[in-house]
């Protein structure tokens, strides 16, 4: 159990279906990080951009990506996580996947398709909410419209950080930040989002605003905005136990059961 974690996030371009490329490019990001984390953050669909185009960026689970992946976690002794399109028993999936250095793998598909892209018509919905535990920290790894269903997220696990992998788009970004903020607040946990920059594909822009805040909901990165970065920060378990035991706004969430 380690009481701190360090985590680096990765604010990047992503070239549009080009899944070779976009491997090529993060692995110059990820060689470049100058110190030693635990875990890494990749955007959303980060071998493709938000393609509804699946055919042409899915693999498998055995496949190229989830090799890299892998090879990654193992060589730099740091677990690394992001979302790619999944193929499985001819399903497509918006996955993220979480890869331990030990070679370990969690997944989770992503539960609120967006429908406003058509998502749901291409990829099934995920049913089954993750926790992550490693080393000794819960996590709870969400994708993009995710942000915007804060049942899903409820803090029911006692989970310790959420992480929003994301492709979000410029016009609705003070969404993003606004609820980022207001999940690290309501389930009094660390939250990450990492969001892409750049344009893709059918030319929507994508701002970046990569940020973690916690539990209080203070901004704890410099992340800048509208362009590539990479930034490092370090979580402390010491603070998620100082406000919960002192202000126990958990303890007085409202009971529920999820129906899917």
């Amino acid at each position: 159990m380690q009481n701190q974690l360090k985590i680096a996030l990765v604010q990047a371009n992503l070239v549009w279906e080009n899944p070779i490329q976009n491997r090529v490019n993060f692995l110059k990001k990820i060689n470049n990080i100058s110190e030693n984390v635990d875990l890494i953050v990749l955007p959303e669909m980060f071998t493709s951009g938000f393609t509804m185009n699946a055919n042409s960026v899915a693999e498998t689970m055995t496949g190229e990506t989830i090799t890299w992946l892998k090879n990654i976690a193992k060589e730099k002794d740091t677990a690394i996580m992001g979302s790619l399109v999944i193929n499985e028993n001819d399903t497509f999936y918006n996955r993220c996947v979480f890869l331990h250095p030990n070679g370990d793998v969690n997944t989770y598909d992503k539960r609120h398709t967006f429908t406003l892209a058509g998502e749901h018509k291409v990829y099934k919905a995920g049913e089954i909410k993750s926790i992550i535990n490693y080393k000794g920290w819960s996590i709870c790894p969400l994708i993009c419209y995710d942000l915007r269903f804060p049942v899903w997220a409820r803090n029911i696990e006692n989970y310790d950080l959420l992480i929003y992998v994301a492709n979000w788009p410029k016009p609705r970004i003070n969404a993003w930040d606004a609820l980022l903020k207001a999940r690290a607040i309501e389930n009094m946990s660390y939250c990450i989002g990492v969001n892409r920059v750049g344009l893709d594909g059918n030319n929507y822009e994508y701002p970046g605003h990569s940020a973690c805040y916690d539990v209080l909901g203070n901004r704890i990165d410099n992340i800048p905005f509208d362009k590539e970065e990479t930034e490092i920060v370090t979580l402390d378990k010491t603070h998620i136990k100082t406000y919960r035991d002192k202000l126990n706004f958990l303890n007085d969430k409202d009971a529920f059961n999820l129906t899917i």
